[in-house]
């Protein structure tokens, strides 16, 4: 009876391990992938800058910005369609020339993401503002942070930001 109820409870032990890792492969995307994963196709908007890492930040000290600027290199108009973030913690503005901000936009699926709708001229910048916000998770936000910001134009190419920071209490 014991070698009976050993091999089912083996057997019944594999099958939920099998499930937990099924489940987390098909999951979504790791967060070496950003938002839209490795295989979407790359804008060809240019920005010299992608990543940053705003170090060790504190909660008490409230919201980080950074500003990325995108260029358009090509001899004809891109509009920008989407511009999205990986988390609500985090939000995305685009600043326009005199100085006022359209925004926010923030995760798909947790409030309206309005569409960007902003066109960048041939040869012309635009910049786009991360605003990240530590104390969106509470107390248990503490610790590593990699967020994106990730942006779509309208021949479909893809473009995306990464920010990293040690959020401390």
């Amino acid at each position: 009876m014991k070698t009976t109820t050993l091999i089912y409870s083996a057997v019944f032990f594999l099958v939920i391990m099998g499930l937990f890792a099924w489940g987390n492969a098909a999951r979504g995307k790791s967060a070496a992938q950003g938002i839209f994963g490795s295989d979407a196709p790359k804008s060809v908007l240019l920005a010299p800058e992608v990543f940053y890492d705003f170090g060790t930040i504190s909660m008490r000290n409230g919201l980080v910005s950074k500003d990325f600027t995108i260029t358009n290199p090509t001899d004809q108009d891109i509009t920008l369609k989407t511009l999205i973030t990986s988390c609500m913690c985090t939000k995305a503005f685009i600043v326009k020339e005199d100085g006022s901000l359209k925004g926010p936009f923030g995760m798909p699926g947790m409030s309206y993401v309005p569409p960007a709708n902003e066109l960048i001229k041939a040869g012309a910048s635009l910049t786009v503002r991360a605003l990240y916000d530590p104390n969106a998770h509470g107390p248990a936000g503490v610790g590593r942070i990699d967020r994106f910001i990730g942006l779509a134009d309208a021949n479909g190419g893809t473009l995306e930001f990464e920010i990293k920071a040690n959020v401390t209490p």
